[in-house]
């Protein structure tokens, strides 16, 4: 059975006309499917019977469930748990800004990364996740919150360019706007070539976390693959290419990545790049004993703001739901 919701316009096409359906159906379907959010081929009722009999016999429109659902007290971020059609389990995150809602989507069950702070590796990498699979995380939050998302964050469970063909392809089928999503990745610097080359008006965040090589390999084991000095090169290029500015992402923790050494290590390696540096409080996970101090995040704040650097400081939402990557999806996963 072929995923339909997978399929752009083009491709809908092409899949169809061996059946017999005419070229112009392509374009109901694709309606039905994406902007009246139709969940069965039986409810497509200006499609024949007969023609909505061989969808069903070809197609398959793939669903989430969700398994379960937390609600913030404090700044109405709500956690989603969806459950996929292999009981494999995966998060989404809705978060309200004054500009609109924005909704943190995942990108693979899993992830290969390791990166020593994040919960979301701990369980290990599954499978990447379909275009439709990361789709239907914008459309069953949208209607289960009845909100409008906005702005879509690539910075779930997973490496989005690690699904790379997947993710693009969302990217293609979303309807969001690309000036509306962000991008994260942890230094893949082939993808990150690749990307450039996309010439996607989106933001690309790059989560650094050190300045200092041995720093970055202790808590990320892919920089011992790519090394800080390619990483600032492609970044670099990528900056030319697309004439976008890229986001430096800095998760801070106590005792090891945020004295004034930190900072001037971080000063001298972004330099004369047109960047953004967006400072994370780190998140207390059970498998790793890291935390920070908001004093402390503060300080390292102003060390680089005195070196004119455009800094902020993520606002922690969800604190009281463990709104971070990986943290539900653990906890249900143990229980069961």
């Amino acid at each position: 059975m072929i995923d339909i919701l997978s399929l752009n316009l083009q491709e809908t096409e092409q899949a169809i006309i061996p059946l017999g359906l005419e070229k112009y159906r392509a374009k109901q379907i694709y309606t039905w499917l994406h902007d009246r959010r139709c969940r069965n081929f039986a409810d497509m009722t200006n499609i024949s019977t007969a023609m909505r009999t061989k969808l069903s016999e070809n197609f398959c429109i793939k669903s989430l469930k969700i398994y379960k659902k937390l609600e913030s007290k404090i700044d109405n971020t709500v956690k989603y748990l969806f459950e996929l059609e292999d009981t494999q389990y995966i998060e989404t995150v809705l978060m309200e800004y004054d500009h609109g809602n924005s909704l943190c989507v995942s990108t693979q069950v899993g992830c290969k990364m390791g990166c020593d702070f994040c919960a979301s590796t701990k369980a290990g990498f599954i499978r990447n996740l379909t275009p439709a699979e990361i789709l239907l995380q914008i459309y069953e939050t949208e209607y289960d919150s009845n909100k409008k998302i906005s702005n879509v964050v690539l910075m779930g469970i997973g490496e989005p360019l690690d699904n790379y063909d997947n993710t693009i392809k969302f990217l293609e089928l979303c309807g969001i706007s690309m000036r509306n999503v962000s991008l994260s990745t942890c230094g893949l610097i082939p993808q990150i070539y690749k990307l450039a080359e996309e010439k996607l008006p989106l933001t690309l965040s790059i989560s650094l976390h050190s300045a200092i090589q041995q720093k970055r390999e202790k808590i990320m084991p892919v920089a011992k693959k790519y090394p800080l000095k390619e990483l600032i090169e492609c970044c670099k290029k990528y900056i030319e290419t697309t004439h976008r500015r890229i986001t430096f992402e800095y998760t801070c923790i106590d005792g090891f990545n945020i004295s004034r050494d930190d900072a001037d290590a971080l000063i001298k390696l972004l330099r004369g790049i047109n960047c953004h540096i967006n400072l994370i409080p780190v998140n207390t996970i059970k498998e790793a004993n890291y935390n920070v101090s908001q004093i402390n995040i503060e300080k390292f704040k102003t060390f680089l703001q005195e070196r004119n650097f455009n800094v902020t400081i993520r606002r922690r939402l969800g604190a009281d739901i463990n709104a971070a990557c990986g943290q539900l999806k653990r906890e249900v996963e143990k229980n069961k």
